[in-house]
């Protein structure tokens, strides 16, 4: 299904028309709970992955004390279905058990964990992106991008990740089963199968990367006064929280756009290769929404559609989660993606 983003509350660039050069689109992904093949862009789906190559492994030592609980992606995968078998019998009927005895028995079991693993770990597949149907930036000789990771925190307190490039048209043979980890980290970093609707949506510069007068004239009242308040005060409390959560910088998984610069000021993105600045290619999220950025949610999901798996009500429907509910933006050399990439927790 497609998915529809409403339009911003009013065109901030009829308040400061400096803004319109800076302007960027950027693709809102919407991953959607499916059944993706290899054939389809999609978010913890299979991968178009050639026999004859090796899966890749993170050959890199793990910590046992980062993780809650350690568990096996069936374990986890088992917890999600009878979590959400619960969540749906009380939806049906609020005044019963919220768990059945052999449902506690299970998600004890679960909850226990399992020993420990010393080794490589296979990588996870986190997306899987066509360009026929998604644009971001990419080399001339790929229309496919398929993004792994490893599911446990490395250095930076999120999973250390993998870009492979590829021609589809080249792949005949596909891997039928790759290998999967022994063991991953609270299940944060397993996806749930998804579907991808793409949407495009204007965005503009996070306030930490516009010039100072226009920072400033962004937080004077003054400056929105033809604005009617009740166009934006029931989500936001003055001008600067209005452009940052609603007119700038799109939530959710999305490709392109705009570096998000949620936590710190802007660090150097410069390839190490080329000197370039590195431009943004894919943002894994752990929510589509939150509470300051709700007029972002498509129209599809308002109050009045089914809620999202196992009750999240900011739309995690990938079950991701990032480091307490942040975003992992991955940027690339646009002059050639196969330079190193940059992680960022903005």
């Amino acid at each position: 299904m497609s998915f529809t983003t409403p339009p911003r509350p009013f065109d901030v660039t009829a308040l400061f028309p400096q803004l319109a050069p800076l302007a960027r689109t950027a693709t809102r992904l919407h991953p959607r709970p499916g059944s993706p093949t290899v054939h389809d862009s999609s978010v913890g789906g299979p991968f178009l992955w050639p026999a004859g190559e090796p899966w890749p492994y993170c050959e890199e030592p793990h910590d046992s004390g980062a993780a809650l609980t350690i568990n096996s992606p069936d374990d986890v995968r088992l917890e999600r279905r009878v979590l959400a078998a619960a969540a749906e019998r009380i939806r049906l009927d609020p005044g019963g058990p919220p768990r059945t005895p052999g449902e506690q028995e299970t998600l004890d079991r679960i909850r226990a964990g399992r020993p420990w693993f010393d080794g490589p770990i296979p990588l996870v597949p986190v997306a899987q992106l066509y360009a026929r149907g998604i644009p971001f930036p990419r080399p001339s000789d790929a229309d496919l991008l398929q993004v792994l990771w490893c599911p446990f925190d490395h250095e930076m307190a999120y999973p250390k990740t993998a870009l492979f490039w590829r021609s589809s048209v080249t792949v005949t043979d596909v891997l039928d089963a790759p290998p999967e980890p022994p063991i991953v980290q609270d299940g944060w970093y397993l996806p749930e199968p998804c579907l991808l609707s793409p949407e495009q949506v204007t965005e503009f510069p996070h306030p930490r990367e516009l010039a100072k007068e226009l920072r400033d004239q962004l937080e004077d009242m003054s400056r929105w006064a033809a604005i009617d308040p009740a166009r934006y005060n029931a989500y936001a409390y003055d001008p600067g929280e209005l452009y940052l959560t609603n007119l700038s910088t799109a939530p959710g998984w999305k490709t392109g756009g705009l570096t998000c610069w949620s936590t710190g000021d802007p660090v150097d993105l410069t390839c190490p290769e080329c000197g370039t600045e590195a431009v943004p290619l894919l943002t894994i999220a752990s929510n589509e929404w939150d509470g300051g950025s709700v007029t972002w949610i498509a129209e599809d999901d308002r109050p009045h559609q089914a809620p999202p798996p196992l009750g999240d009500r900011h739309g995690n429907y990938t079950l991701i989660n990032i480091t307490g509910g942040n975003n992992l933006q991955l940027h690339v050399c646009p002059t050639s993606p196969y330079h190193p990439h940059f992680e960022l927790l903005p």
